[in-house]
C-alpha cells in the first residue's frame, strides 16, 4: 500500500483525509477540498447530490474531531483534525508566500469588502476579487454563468466557497469542471468569522475540541437546526458498531 493511500480512512463510506495540509500537493486540475461532520453527514443521507460531492471530493477533511469517533471506535484509528477556519489560514499564508491570487465567492457585499479589507492588512502579497452572488435557494444558469465568469476571468489560485453547507460543496460539485483554480475550499461559517460578523471561535475552544460548543454558545438556533443530523449520524455509528 502506497504512503498517499494510507493517508486516506474510509469512515462509514467516506474516505477522509489522514495527513496534513502542508502534503496537500499541486495537480495539473483542481483540487476540491471539503470537511465533514457528524452534521454533514446527517444531511447528506437525505441528499444524494450533497453525498456525492463530498464523496467525490479530493481530500475531505475533518470538521472538529467527532466524525473521527466513528473510525476510533469501529477501526481503532484516530483522524489528524483538518478543521475550516485553519484549512482557511493554512491556504491564506500559502498563497502570500506565493504572490497569489484568492476569489471568495458567497455571502453578502458588506462581508466580502470587510474580508477584502482585512486581507489587505494580514496578506498584503496578496490580489483578492470578490463576488456575491443573488441570494435564492438553487440558481439558475445565467447566475451560474456570471459567477464563473467572474471567477475565470480573475483566474485566482484558490477559490474559497461561503454559502454554507451543503449549499456550496454541491454548487462546487456542479460546477467545477468549469472553473480555472488550482484550490477550492468551502469554508461556509469561516466567512463570517473573518468578516468580524461574529466572533471567531477562541483557540482554546478547538484545543479542548469543542469548537461546536464555541459555535453554539454564538448561536443557539443551531442545535434546532443540526440535531436531528448529528443523530442520524450517532445512530448509523451505533448500528455498525454492535454489528461488528
Amino acid at each position: 500500500m502506497s504512503e498517499d493511500v494510507c493517508k486516506f480512512i474510509d469512515v462509514l463510506g467516506y474516505r477522509v483525509y489522514n495527513g496534513l495540509l502542508d502534503e496537500i500537493g499541486e495537480t495539473n486540475g483542481t483540487i476540491v477540498i471539503n470537511t465533514i461532520s457528524p452534521n454533514s453527514y446527517g444531511m447528506a443521507t437525505k441528499d444524494y447530490v450533497f453525498q456525492k460531492a463530498l464523496k467525490s471530493s479530493d481530500y475531505l477533511v475533518l470538521d472538529g474531531v467527532y466524525f473521527a469517533l466513528a473510525s476510533i471506535l469501529c477501526d481503532g484509528k484516530s483522524i489528524k483534525k483538518n478543521q475550516g477556519p485553519e484549512m482557511f489560514y493554512h491556504f491564506m499564508k500559502k498563497m502570500q508566500n506565493e504572490n497569489g491570487k484568492v476569489f471568495f465567492l458567497g455571502s453578502t457585499t458588506g462581508t466580502l469588502s470587510r474580508i477584502k479589507n482585512r486581507t489587505k492588512i494580514d496578506y498584503p502579497a496578496l490580489k483578492v476579487e470578490t463576488y456575491s452572488p443573488p441570494y435564492k435557494e438553487k440558481f439558475d444558469d445565467q447566475d451560474n454563468a456570471l459567477m464563473i465568469d467572474k471567477i475565470n476571468e480573475f483566474n485566482p489560485d484558490l477559490l474559497c466557497v461561503g454559502m454554507t453547507a451543503p449549499k456550496q460543496e454541491k454548487w462546487v460539485f456542479v460546477n467545477k469542471n468549469k472553473i480555472k483554480v488550482k484550490y477550492i475550499i468551502s469554508i461556509g461559517a469561516v466567512f463570517d468569522w473573518y468578516a468580524g460578523n461574529r466572533k471567531e471561535i477562541l483557540p482554546i475552544w478547538w484545543k479542548l475540541n469543542l469548537g461546536w460548543l464555541g459555535r453554539v454558545i454564538q448561536r443557539p438556533e443551531l442545535i434546532k437546526r443540526n440535531f436531528p443530523n448529528v443523530c442520524i449520524f450517532f445512530k448509523d455509528l451505533i448500528k455498525i458498531y454492535f454489528s461488528k
